[in-house]
């Protein structure tokens, strides 16, 4: 019953987002997604109203995040058609430059201010500066899946300072975002914009006509076999499974590591969703060599990841734990200044010099990742570019191929966390500087324009 209970509240929840969203045009204007809303109701109502509601309706919100984050990175790359690995390199290969100079950066600024302020004046450990890219790259989803990594290694509060960050980046990303975009027009850096003035009032709202409802995907079984979404779900559960069983492999390829390492339990607390994302390539391609590859949409794949995130989101969201960020408040806000600052930089000094087309375009759905999640990245990009007309889309979709497996949630977001709580943040800070440099220097020799672009 406490399950029942705890979904029904989010479907409230969520509900009662959209319904705001349509009354308020700031919201709509901002882009704030409802889901963000309707979990700012659930924080207040949790920390005002909560004493006179049932237990039952909240108690699972805090375990939900680190268990749908599994599924959205399962159903990742489920579905997606093959492109030969050429014409994706010719493509992205700045695009994936650039993504990886945001994402080192974030943990070169984040540790960095750790090391030589924000632990001296306010004591915090090492781990606080793991939360920019965490909260900023990963965002909510990410932070659910180190949650469990967090109170294993002895610090809770990390997961709602995490849940804090990623709000902040989301709502800060859309909103600087959009400023960035405004300035960009009157510098006629781009002309084929849509802004909100320009859409009607059932696109404000966020609401498809009737004639213009797109479709959800594609069914690729007969109902009378199984339901199609059914079927979706079950090859997400599937590559849950394949992740699962890397990690029981991985935990016992760890008994025969030297007794140095196996000391560090890195594997135990490397949590479960990284590797789920990894099940998912191996199934697809295991459907792919079967010439099996046609029941996996990827349309209805997007669907099901896309109403877990959003469930993710209110959950992650209304479960905060408003004591941990009021204690941390003074350096959490320096954080989040230094990551916006250092995501700002990047889109208006590097963006110009290493995109040599539709270079605006590009580097607003990095920023918009690089502060939120990838919805952020497209649809400041959707502002921007509505038609795809230029390279941006294609660029910033075939980069994640390359990109997610790495940062964002990837490995290297994974990993980092266990060592630093484990006494390895000055070694991660400087693989961080390396592969920073790495990053700048491949721009500068491979990538650098030599020349902003002109105006168009």
């Amino acid at each position: 019953m406490t399950a029942v209970m705890s979904f029904c509240a989010i479907c409230i929840l969520l509900v009662m987002g959209i319904v705001i969203r349509s009354f308020f045009p700031v919201f709509q204007r901002l882009f704030i997604p409802a889901s963000v809303i309707g979990g700012f109701i659930g924080l207040i109502v949790i920390n005002t109203l909560g004493y006179a509601l049932p237990p039952e309706w909240f108690t699972a919100f805090g375990k939900l995040p680190g268990f749908l984050i599994n599924i959205v990175f399962a159903g990742l790359f489920l579905g997606v058609a093959p492109t030969p690995i050429r014409q994706i390199w010719h493509l992205t290969a700045p695009q994936f430059c650039f993504g990886q100079i945001v994402a080192w950066g974030q943990y070169v600024v984040g540790l960095g201010l750790v090391f030589f302020v924000l632990a001296p004046i306010f004591n915090v450990p090492d781990v606080f500066g793991n939360l920019l890219e965490i909260g900023f790259e990963g965002g909510h989803g990410t932070v659910g899946g180190l949650a469990g990594t967090f109170h294993e290694l002895g610090w809770p509060a990390g997961a709602d300072l995490g849940y804090t960050v990623a709000t902040c980046g989301l709502v800060f990303g859309i909103v600087i975002g959009m400023i960035l975009i405004n300035i960009a027009v009157r510098r006629g850096d781009v002309q084929d914009i849509r802004t909100f003035d320009d859409k009607d009032k059932l696109e404000r709202i966020g609401i498809y006509r009737r004639d213009k409802q797109p479709a959800a995907g594609r069914q690729t079984v007969h109902s009378d076999t199984a339901d199609s979404l059914a079927l979706h779900i079950s090859l997400i559960g599937i590559a849950v499974l394949i992740g699962y069983g890397l990690k029981e492999l991985l935990i016992l390829a760890d008994t025969i590591t030297p007794a140095s390492f196996r000391e560090l339990n890195i594997m135990q607390s490397l949590p479960l969703f990284p590797l789920c994302m990894i099940g998912g390539v191996l199934l697809q391609l295991f459907l792919r060599k079967t010439r099996l590859d046609m029941l996996a949409d990827h349309g209805q794949m997007q669907r099901v990841t896309g109403a877990a995130l959003d469930f993710l989101v209110v959950a992650a969201i209304a479960s905060i734990r408003l004591e941990f960020v009021l204690a941390y408040w003074a350096p959490l806000s320096i954080l989040v200044l230094g990551g916006i600052l250092w995501n700002v930089f990047v889109v208006l000094f590097i963006g110009p010099r290493i995109f040599d087309k539709a270079w605006f375009e590009r580097s607003i759905a990095e920023f918009g990742q690089a502060m939120g999640v990838t919805a952020t990245g497209l649809m400041l990009l959707r502002t921007v570019d509505p038609e795809s007309k230029t390279v941006a889309t294609e660029a910033f979709g075939y980069k994640q191929l390359l990109h997610e497996p790495i940062m964002g949630g990837g490995f290297w977001t994974s990993l980092a966390v266990p060592l630093v709580m484990l006494g390895k943040g000055t070694m991660v800070w400087g693989i961080s500087i390396v592969l920073l440099i790495i990053g700048l220097f491949c721009w500068l020799r491979f990538f650098y324009t030599g020349r902003k672009p002109e105006k168009r």
